[in-house]
């Protein structure tokens, strides 16, 4: 009879043990009711995870009120009263989204915060200025190419 009330409290000491340093995490802990130290025990190692922080980056298409977000490789758009985010443009092809004007937007947290002002700034019939040395064209045309770049990742 003895023997087996020694075993009962051995394995609840046992338990103990376990429960303390898995969810503790500790050194060493204490068996109940006896003061035995079980002694050190190396806890498992820790492992550092490294947070990468990406800012959204946009280029807006006018016509087709649809912005397209680089870091995630997806268009974003308002579907209703809600903001829809897919892989492909809604109702228009890729090749034709990317002929149409587009420009960088200098936000970089979520469209729906700046839809109002930006649609006041670039009607769908806007049309970026000509740059008699190239340059505006060149950099929409620069854009694009990032934008289909993109598009294969």
């Amino acid at each position: 009879m003895t023997n087996q009330i020694s075993l009962g409290r051995d394995r609840v000491g046992l338990i103990s043990v376990t429960a303390c340093l898995a969810a503790l995490g500790l050194a060493a802990c204490v068996y109940p009711d006896s003061g035995r130290s079980t002694g050190y025990r190396e806890g498992p190692p820790m492992q550092a995870t490294a947070v990468v922080m990406v800012q959204d980056d946009y280029v807006y298409y006018p016509q087709y009120e649809v912005y397209y977000s680089s870091s995630r490789h997806q268009y974003g758009y308002r579907d209703g009263n809600a903001w829809a985010w897919h892989p492909a443009p809604p109702q228009v092809s890729l090749n034709v989204l990317v002929a149409s004007p587009s420009v960088r937007m200098d936000f970089h947290d979520t469209p729906d915060r700046h839809h109002g002002a930006v649609l006041q700034q670039y009607p769908k019939n806007w049309k970026p200025a000509s740059d008699k040395q190239g340059g505006t064209a060149n950099k929409e045309k620069s854009q694009k190419d990032d934008h289909k770049g993109g598009q294969n990742h």
